[in-house]
């Protein structure tokens, strides 16, 4: 992970998230800030963004619990805490595979109260 750190708030919420130094998540920081509609799919908050990546040669099928993903279809921001109505037992299975940009810092489960529709904010 590098030293790039990014504020999440939604909901009353703030959360923060270390950015790994893949080249989408270049793309992430230099659009920060973002504010969005965040979209709820299972243990999956999504919601679009204005970057346009293609999917990275190391792009995954599953992620682990507080990946900050991209997902290229959607051009969409994911926050995965738990499993998706994709997931096999014992794994978080994206709708298609993501580029993994970095992990939530803490426990990603809190964003289990966050509403469909609420607004979300992703900043430096």
């Amino acid at each position: 992970m590098s030293d790039r750190v990014v504020q999440i708030s939604v909901d009353g919420l703030v959360v923060t998230a270390s950015l790994n130094d893949s080249s989408t998540a270049d793309l992430l920081w230099d659009a920060l800030p973002i504010t969005g509609v965040a979209q709820t799919w299972g243990d999956e908050i999504y919601f679009s963004i204005p970057v346009s990546a293609d999917e990275v040669e190391d792009a995954v099928e599953t992620v682990e619990m507080g990946a900050v993903a991209y997902w290229p279809p959607g051009k969409a921001l994911c926050l995965f805490w738990g499993p998706t109505p994709m997931s096999a037992p014992g794994e978080i299975r994206p709708a298609s595979t993501v580029n993994v940009m970095g992990l939530i810092d803490g426990d990603p489960r809190v964003f289990a109260q966050v509403a469909d529709g609420a607004e979300i904010v992703v900043e430096r």
